[in-house]
Parts: structure tokens; C-alpha cells; sequence
């Protein structure tokens, strides 16, 4: 799945520290190949659910497009630990599925009440609200379908864990619990360690997922899969400090979603704690951080991908 195609050295993306073949690897190729591998397999991934309204709706939501980066970093987790990503292919699905059911959740009136997404209407806004809850719940459901009934060549071993780590991330322990702290936030003062607690639930559990259920297919030992959490951790941060500055510096047309919308909710974020500056400083030093994590693991390159994915949540417009 990596291409090997040369790039300029020291760029963000040429995946500097990984190893002897870094110099050859390129990431945006690399990106691009994957996302589409990806896409295709998600329009593959519904069945003819009844009713029709139902599948349009989550079709609707799932096939909007976006970078892809979670089912990704599973696949390239699961390449990392010496697995087939072919195999990784079902849950790095049901990883996706999950994350727009978040989406189409978190949109609803009664939570972050948006009305764009992904550069078009919100699905509750083409629905109704009534349907949009449906139809997350069903993509929800249909993710633990992928992992237990459409992986039939992993080990039911490594299934198991890959649905404890899924129920994890989705649950009360994960992204629900996250959303739940930020909404009861709103409108009061959030120190750093709230805001923290806040996204390593709702951003950074299911990042972490991804890499750990990737590498779990792949049979990981556990020295790697303790990098793993480090460097999730890390990038789980990092990436919502830059949706917090995109929030208050890019513009609608280029998010794809309502820009400023945390500044209107009054939600505390880390530009608002810490500034503009101090708030990149602190995503990069995050990013350091994942990265060296995996230096140990990255002598054959395999870390590539992963390595340059870090990078990527530092230097990303959207």
C-alpha cells in the first residue's frame, strides 16, 4: 500500500525519522491511495437496509467525503505491526462509521447545533432530527457488525479485543463521556485539565482506537502497542488543538463546517486559554512527542506513514 516515490527531504510529510527508507516515501501519494482504497470500500460497505430512507440517510453522512485520516491510521497501524492491512480493511470501516455517527450526533440542535458539515447541509437538516439519531445509531451498530462478521480471516481473539477497544472509545469511557463534560462546560470557566480531559475523550479516544485496533489485528506485542497509546495520545491532542485554531482562523468555505462556532457556544478552548502561538507550539511539541514514541519501531520504515500522518495534524488547513 505505501508508494515509493521520492520527496524533498525535510519537508513535513517526507517522513523524516523513519528509518532508512524515509527519504523514498511519499506521503501525499501515499494519503491519496489510501483514502480512495477506503472509499470504495465504504460504498461497498452498506447493504440494502429497509427502509430506503434509512440507507440514504446514512449513506448521506458516511459517502460526504472527508481526508479519511481514522480508518488511515488503522490501516497503517496494522501495516506498522508487520499485518496485512487488507485484513484491517473491515474495522478500519467500522472506525469510520462510528466517527460519523459522532458527527451526525454532535450536529443535532440539542448538542452543537450545526448546520454544515463536510461542506453541505447537516444530515438532520435533510432529514430531520428524528431520522439523523436513527441513522448514527444504525452506523453505530452496523460498525460492530464489520469488525465480528465481516473479518472472518482474523482470529477471534484479536476481534474480541478490537470490539472491547471500539466499546471503549464509542461508550461512557470514551466520546460520550467527552461530549457530556463539553456540553455541561459551556458557558464556564475550564481550566487546562478539564479541556484536556474533554478531547483525550471525545477526539482522542477514538484515535486511539484506530491505531490500537490496526496493530491488534496484526497480532502487536505489547512494547508497540504501549507506543501506540503515546502516540495516539499525543496526536489525539494535537489535533484538536488545530481544529481549535482553525476554528477561530480559517474561514466556513475552507473548513467544510460552520467556522467560530465554539466562540458563539462560548466553549472553552486552547486558543482562548492559551493564545494563538503558544497553542501551535503546543500541538508540535505533541506531535514530537508521538513521533518518538514509535523511533524504536521505525528501523524498516514501516513507521512512515504514521510518522508523516503526526505531521500532517500539525500542518493541515482544514
Amino acid at each position: 500500500m505505501t508508494a515509493a516515490v521520492s520527496t524533498t527531504p525535510g519537508s513535513p510529510a517526507d517522513g523524516t525519522g523513519a528509518g532508512p527508507e524515509a527519504g523514498s516515501f511519499d506521503f501525499p501519494a501515499y494519503l491519496e491511495a489510501t483514502r480512495l482504497q477506503v472509499e470504495t470500500a465504504l460504498e461497498a460497505s452498506l447493504g440494502p437496509e429497509r427502509p430506503e430512507s434509512l440507507r440514504e440517510a446514512m449513506r448521506y453522512s458516511l459517502l460526504a467525503g472527508g481526508k479519511r485520516l481514522r480508518p488511515i491510521l488503522c490501516l497503517a497501524a496494522c501495516e506498522l505491526a508487520g499485518g496485512d492491512s487488507a485484513l484491517a480493511m473491515p474495522t478500519a470501516l467500522a472506525l469510520e462509521m462510528i466517527h460519523t455517527m459522532s458527527l451526525i450526533h454532535d450536529d443535532l440542535p440539542a448538542m452543537d447545533d450545526d448546520d454544515l458539515r463536510r461542506g453541505r447541509p447537516t444530515n438532520h437538516k435533510v432529514y430531520g432530527e428524528a431520522k439523523a439519531i436513527l441513522a448514527g445509531d444504525a452506523l453505530l451498530t452496523r460498525a460492530f457488525e464489520m469488525v465480528a462478521l465481516r473479518s472472518p480471516q482474523v482470529p477471534a481473539e484479536q476481534l474480541l479485543r478490537v470490539v472491547g477497544e471500539l466499546s471503549l472509545a464509542s461508550g461512557a469511557p470514551g466520546l460520550v463521556g467527552g461530549q457530556v463534560v463539553d456540553l455541561e462546560c459551556e458557558g464556564k470557566d475550564v481550566d487546562l485539565d478539564t479541556l484536556e480531559y474533554i478531547h483525550l475523550h471525545k477526539t482522542g479516544a477514538l484515535l486511539r482506537a484506530c491505531v490500537l485496533s490496526g496493530a491488534l489485528i496484526a497480532g502487536a506485542p505489547a512494547a508497540l502497542l504501549g507506543a501506540l497509546r503515546t502516540y495516539a495520545r499525543g496526536i489525539g491532542l494535537a489535533f484538536q488543538i488545530i481544529d481549535d485554531i482553525l476554528d477561530v482562523t480559517a474561514s466556513s468555505d475552507v473548513l467544510g463546517k460552520t467556522a467560530g462556532k465554539d466562540l458563539t457556544a462560548d466553549k472553552t478552548t486552547y486558543p482562548k486559554l492559551l493564545g494563538l502561538e503558544e497553542s501551535r507550539q503546543r500541538a508540535e511539541a505533541l506531535v514530537a512527542a508521538a513521533k518518538a514514541a514509535l523511533e524504536p519501531f521505525a528501523a524498516e520504515g514501516k513507521a512512515a506513514p504514521l510518522l508523516a500522518l503526526a505531521d500532517y495534524i500539525t500542518s493541515r488547513d482544514r
